[in-house]
């Protein structure tokens, strides 16, 4: 795989989430929030209820008005439709297995037509028990254009156009030898 360039915002979430979680990967903080403004009004955090859905617990301020609606309580796949939804979930089926973010980028689109390219991060939150499946993810949902371009305009439609799975170490399985006499 072809490795990628993804939005400062996004870089800056991947290196505090590493801090946060005492990851292997965590670098020295090259840049901090406050170099991104931004960044903190599209931070969004999901949990997983009981039926499996993921809903938005707290979202910025800005991304509440990139998608049109309050999101609190709203299910975060309900953005998405058909291959791209089942696609999505897969995406946070494995960082919520995996304990790793994953990115995806997606082109979303207004009720006008107007198309913007967007990256979305989903990074596991540390939980008290690690023995416990993974519940809530963090978030951060990043325009990559401009936003004027949208003049007001709530993006409705998304569509993916990458998806980059969590990394995973996988150490091979070791072998065995069994021996029978029978």
């Amino acid at each position: 795989m072809k490795s990628t360039t993804h939005h400062p915002n996004t870089e800056t979430l991947l290196s505090a989430w590493a801090r946060m979680t005492d990851s292997p990967e965590a670098e020295p903080a090259s840049s901090k929030a406050a170099d991104h403004p931004d960044l903190l009004e599209c931070l969004f955090v999901i949990e997983r209820s009981e039926e499996g859905r993921w809903l938005f617990r707290n979202a910025g301020h800005r991304l509440s008005d990139l998608l049109g609606r309050e999101l609190s309580a709203h299910d975060c796949l309900d953005f998405w439709t058909g291959h791209d939804r089942a696609m999505v979930g897969s995406l946070i089926d494995s960082v919520r297995e995996s304990r790793k973010p994953g990115i995806l980028q997606a082109t979303g689109e207004t009720l006008t037509g107007t198309h913007v390219n967007i990256e979305l991060t989903f990074a596991p939150l540390p939980t008290p028990r690690p023995d416990r499946a993974q519940s809530r993810l963090l978030g951060l949902y990043q325009i990559i254009e401009p936003q004027p371009i949208l003049k007001g305009r709530p993006v409705w439609r998304h569509r993916i156009t990458a998806v980059f799975p969590p990394k995973v170490d996988r150490q091979p399985a070791g072998l065995r030898l069994v021996a029978s006499n029978d």
